[in-house]
């Protein structure tokens, strides 16, 4: 059964990020904004090969790989 904890959290920082973008943008600091989207960008992508290796993991202990 997949954790819908991690979809939150994805989801959380999603939001969190593009508030943070918006009020960076409005103060005339778009630099600052694409950074702030770039890191959000990889966390997420970090969090997602983490559940990759579960799956790999999980998928090799049932094949007996």
């Amino acid at each position: 059964m997949m954790n819908i904890d991690i979809i939150f959290r994805i989801a959380g920082i999603g939001i969190l990020i593009s508030i943070l973008s918006i009020v960076l943008k409005q103060a005339k600091k778009e630099e600052q904004a694409e950074m702030l989207t770039l890191a959000g960008v990889i966390v997420v992508l970090i969090i997602v090969v983490q559940l990759m290796n579960q799956l790999f993991t999980v998928v090799r202990s049932v094949f007996n790989l």
